[in-house]
């Protein structure tokens, strides 16, 4: 059954969050809320544009509510979650980051850059460039941003030569225009010390500013200058250098995130978690152990273990114990009892979301919508 088949009848009820099948991913809805409306008032405050990412997300009502509170566009790591946001009304000042290299996904960039308005991508080789110029059409340019590889050798041009190259390759093709730059620095988001994180991002803009300027000399100087991150967003504001923030994992908040000091003064991260996945015990015969019904499916597993948000006592922990079962460890030889909710946190939010068709929308103990997680599994 769909989820609208499940839970379509508890929209609205009062306390139908009780009544969900579990595992459910679960989005607080007046936790999100202020999230978007915090960073939106944030770049806001500091004269920056947001982009939010859909990578993390992958849904167009979100992507709505982040355009409604300021934001110029969306974000999207990969072509099929454009599409995807563009198919479901989301269809103006969208940003594929991740390059699009093989000709029949070239194909489907162009047609959706025919659909949709502002449309932009990224490239970092001269034979990339050359293909997606002999594709565009004319009259109807494709944007494209230079990549520029941060140091973590994944994606992106790595020296200020390679970029005025980049730059001299798409200025030769009539079916594309020039629209700046790109910088993510992803190893940096997730460093837990405010102070050494700082310190890199001041090193790598420093080696950012360098391509600027090779570009500026050659003709190039970027309108755009796109990137930051929800663990860097502090730090980027400083560095004068974005003309736009690339903010993703903010709207939820996942174990990673939360581990890391993203203020540098002292105070508790400004985000809340608003990503959850409910379950329910379906075994407890051990004392000190019960077995939920979210294991390995219902997680992303490249983080550490899911924490106990609700529904157990303090100090109790998680652990992965199958494809459908984790155990819930509680202090002082406790038990819960049969079909008990027990309410978790997203590890990693990005492909936590992934596993799922839809986000259960609720405020309190009520659901309120099913929102469907548009892009999922749209990886290409």
């Amino acid at each position: 059954m769909t989820d609208e088949e499940l839970h379509g009848h508890l929209v609205n009820q009062q306390g139908s969050r009780q009544s969900l099948n579990t595992p459910a991913l679960v989005i607080e809805l007046d936790a999100l809320t202020r999230n978007i409306a915090l960073m939106a008032e944030f770049a806001r405050g500091h004269g920056l544009h947001l982009r939010p990412h859909a990578k993390t997300h992958k849904s167009a009502e979100i992507a709505r509510l982040q355009i409604a509170a300021g934001a110029i566009g969306i974000c999207c790591a990969k072509l099929g979650e454009a599409e995807a946001l563009a198919d479901n009304g989301v269809a103006h000042g969208l940003h594929i980051t991740s390059p699009v290299v093989s000709a029949p996904a070239i194909a489907r960039l162009i047609a959706l850059n025919a659909r949709t308005e502002g449309l932009m991508c990224v490239a970092d080789n001269p034979a990339n460039v050359a293909a997606l110029g002999a594709a565009a059409d004319d009259a109807r340019p494709l944007r494209v941003i230079i990549d520029i590889d941060p140091g973590m050798r994944r994606t992106g041009v790595g020296t200020p030569e390679a970029a005025v190259a980049l730059f001299d390759a798409i200025r030769a093709q009539t079916g594309l225009r020039y629209a700046g730059i790109q910088c993510y620095c992803g190893a940096q988001q997730h460093i837990e010390d405010f102070a050494e994180r700082r310190q890199t991002m001041l090193d790598r803009a420093a080696f950012v500013r360098t391509v600027i300027a090779a570009l500026t000399d050659a003709g190039g100087q970027p309108d755009i200058v796109t990137g930051g991150g929800t663990g860097t967003h502090r730090i980027d504001v400083e560095l004068d250098l974005f003309t736009e923030l690339q903010v993703g994992s903010y709207v939820f908040m996942d174990g990673q995130y939360l581990a890391c000091d993203l203020t540098g003064d002292g105070t508790p991260v400004p985000f809340e978690t608003a990503l959850m996945i409910d379950a329910r015990v379906v075994s407890a015969n051990t004392p000190g152990l019960a077995t939920i019904d979210a294991g390995l499916k219902a997680f992303a597993t490249d983080a550490d273990a899911p924490l106990i948000l609700a529904g157990a006592p303090q100090g109790t922990s998680y652990r992965f114990t199958g494809d459908e079962h984790g155990m819930v460890i509680l202090p002082d030889r406790g038990t819960l009892p049969l079909a008990h909710r027990v309410t978790l946190g997203a590890p990693h939010c990005d492909p936590t979301v992934n596993l799922y068709d839809t986000y259960h929308v609720v405020q309190g103990d009520t659901l309120r919508a099913l929102w469907p997680v548009t892009a999922r599994g749209r990886s290409r």
